[in-house]
């Protein structure tokens, strides 16, 4: 019998990277979208044909209902959020709505119609915010330091509780940062290798960022979905930290993207107050070896073969 998958957030990186996955997979898959004016699918446009899109809302817990008496899912991946840090700051409240009610609202429709579902969370290394231990395990303690931290937290530990209080098959992969070319332009990985492909093309002069010393885990976003695929096939649910082990800076981040079109950053990188955060994640790197044990999961794509797929795919793009 074939399975069913149900994707929120199906129009973002990650989503179209499990989309793909999944029907590899030979699922049938739906994604849910919210209803708007303007419809942006250019992520899952290829996939189009292949995907049952539903309308639902995070804010809208009738919606959620719906959704799940028409895709009859035997998984459901929630990730859909509010996701992008800084605005978190100057729409806190919203933020909250989405990336921490939201997942209340999906697992009470969970709970009130199929209770045999599996159901995906996707966390955030965000909850550690300002880090107690590094690198950062399942057992690590959160100290988020933003609202979006924060709501994801909730959302976290909300998914713990369903799975305690009523027998679900719940799991969060705490994710530490993926990537990809499917990224947004807003997030600091992208606008690099967006910035970097410009200035190579001649259609711009200069980077503006914030804290080239911030250190972060990145991976590959087409390497992340397949660990959460993973986590819902095992016997026993369970949460898992999802993560290269390795940390580098934005500022290597830059050094690699420019040196992969060569040029010199320093040229054309610019430090600008407007993109420091008001309270500041200095260093995440992830412990991945629960997921490496139980999952056989590890991630592929290293973080300077990421940079440069990332900065040969803008240059394509800006190119075309």
């Amino acid at each position: 019998m074939t399975k069913r998958a149900l994707i929120t957030g199906v129009t973002g990186q990650d989503g179209s990277y499990l989309a793909e996955l999944l029907l590899d997979e030979g699922y049938e898959v739906y994604g849910m979208v919210r209803r708007s004016s303007t419809e942006r699918f250019e992520r899952i446009e290829h996939l189009r044909d292949r995907l049952h899109l539903v309308h639902g809302d995070l804010l809208d817990g009738s919606s959620l209902g719906r959704v799940l008496e028409e895709s009859e899912p035997d998984e459901v991946y929630n990730l859909a959020a509010q996701s992008f840090v800084p605005t978190s700051w100057t729409e806190p409240v919203l933020t909250a709505q989405f990336t921490g009610l939201g997942v209340t609202r999906l697992l009470e429709a969970l709970r009130s119609t199929r209770r045999d579902v599996r159901f995906y969370q996707a966390s955030s290394s965000e909850m550690f915010g300002k880090v107690l231990e590094s690198p950062q395990s399942e057992t690590t303690p959160f100290y988020p330091r933003s609202p979006y931290g924060v709501a994801k937290v909730y959302g976290h530990y909300i998914t713990v509780n369903y799975r305690e209080s009523y027998d679900l098959f719940a799991v969060s992969g705490i994710l530490f940062n993926h990537e990809s070319p499917r990224r947004g332009l807003e997030f600091v990985t992208r606008k690099v290798s967006h910035a970097v492909a410009s200035i190579k093309l001649g259609l711009k002069d200069e980077l503006r960022l914030g804290n080239l010393d911030a250190r972060r885990d990145w991976g590959f976003a087409g390497d992340y979905v397949r660990a959460m695929w993973a986590m819902l096939q095992r016997d026993e649910p369970a949460d898992y930290v999802i993560a290269t082990g390795e940390s580098h800076t934005v500022g290597e981040c830059v050094e690699v993207a420019f040196a992969h079109v060569g040029l010199d950053w320093k040229q054309h990188v610019v430090q600008d107050e407007r993109f420091m955060r008001p309270a500041e994640v200095d260093l995440l790197v992830g412990d991945p070896s629960k997921a490496r044990a139980e999952l056989g999961w590890e991630p592929e794509v290293r973080f300077a073969e990421l940079v440069r797929m990332m900065v040969d795919a803008d240059i394509e793009l800006l190119s075309r």
